[in-house]
Order: structure tokens, then C-alpha cells, then sequence
């Protein structure tokens, strides 16, 4: 969690690389292998992309909201060559993450916004991941962003 005043060159180039170049290159590796069969391609983006997430994690939601966009724009690129985009945008999860560089109160401060009344897990996200890649599941939707938040971000 860096502050926009003190972020440098390099941290921006380590979030944007990790976040948002990261899916490019993946994705620009398998498309010829894609193209030829068909497939699909699930990204990971994050409830920051809408939030613009905070406390220093505003580079972090940028990089996520150019995955959810960089999805729906791949999607209608390539639905010609039946391969479906989607993403997963996990809300606030229990990760090693948030267990280094979230204080104890800024996660009693995220959790207090879910429904739920929990932080999620990495095993809530499974779902979301396994119904996009089934072809018999999902196999109409493609342009997609499916949150998995708990009710954290419910109108």
C-alpha cells in the first residue's frame, strides 16, 4: 500500500505489471492455441476496480479496472473465433495480503461493509472460476465481470 504522493516509476511498473500486463501477455501467448479451438479466457479482476479501492491500494484498483475493461474488450474482439472473456472480481478476501499489509482495524473496517459479515476466502471464489470455464454452464456469456463480494458492493 503505497500513497499516490510516494508512489515512484517503479511501483507503478510492479502494480501495473503484476495486475494488467500480466493478462495481456497470458492472453496474447494462448491466443493462437485459442483461435484454432475455441476456449476461454477467465481474468482476475477486483472489487477496487469499482471502488477505487484506498488506503494507498488506488494503483491497485486502476490496474484491476483496466482488467474488467481489458475483458469486455477482448470478448467482443474474439467471440469471432468462439472464445468467450470473462473475469472474477473477488471483494475482500483472506489472503496473505491483507495478512501483511492490512492493519487488524482496516479489515474489522471492510469486513463491517459485507452483508455477510465475513471477509471471503479464496475457496468462495471457486465457483465463480469453475461455472466461466464450462463451456456447458456458461457457454452463452462472454464480456462478463461476476463479483464475488459477500453483498459488499450490493446497490
Amino acid at each position: 500500500r503505497v500513497p499516490y504522493a510516494e508512489q515512484t516509476e517503479a511501483h507503478y511498473d510492479a502494480v501495473m505489471d503484476l495486475n494488467a500486463r500480466s493478462v495481456l501477455t497470458a492472453s496474447r501467448k494462448a491466443m493462437p492455441w485459442l483461435k484454432r479451438q475455441g476456449g476461454f479466457i477467465v481474468n482476475t479482476s477486483s472489487i477496487a476496480a469499482r471502488n477505487g479501492a484506498g488506503g494507498g491500494a488506488g494503483l491497485y484498483g486502476s490496474a484491476k479496472a483496466f482488467v474488467s475493461n481489458v475483458t469486455r474488450g477482448m470478448a467482443k474482439e474474439l467471440i469471432g473465433f468462439n472464445i468467450r472473456v470473462n473475469a472474477v472480481a473477488p471483494g475482500t478476501i483472506a489472503t496473505p495480503f491483507h495478512e501483511r499489509y492490512s492493519t487488524e482495524e482496516q479489515m474489522k473496517g471492510m469486513v463491517a461493509t459485507i452483508p455477510q459479515g465475513r471477509a471471503g476466502t479464496p475457496e468462495d471464489c471457486v465457483g465463480a472460476y469453475l461455472f466461466l470455464s464450462s463451456a456447458l454452464l456458461s457457454g452463452y456469456i462472454t464480456g462478463q465481470v461476476i463479483e464475488v463480494n459477500g453483498g459488499q458492493l450490493m446497490p
